[in-house]
């Protein structure tokens, strides 16, 4: 099975690393650097399990929290 492209849109943040409507796109299991903003490690560990889920073809709607608590971005994924 080919790994499906997925996409997490930021919808709130009050980090500087990252704006409202932001993204970041994975192609497979690398991110796209053309069409991404950059990614943030500690995000990253939020994100990976929904991201590896959604590359396998089991994406569902969810809204992640960067675990950064003081940062407060949150990821919307989508599958691309």
């Amino acid at each position: 099975m080919d790994a499906k492209k997925v996409k997490l849109v930021v919808v709130e943040s009050h980090c500087d690393l990252y704006k409202e409507g932001d993204e970041i796109v994975f192609d497979g299991p690398v991110v796209n650097k053309e069409k991404s903003s950059a990614l943030c490690m500690t995000a990253l560990q939020a994100l990976y399990p929904y991201v590896f889920a959604g590359r396998q073809g089991a994406l569902w709607p969810s809204d992640i929290q960067c675990p950064d608590c003081d940062e407060g971005v949150v990821f919307r994924i989508v599958e691309q």
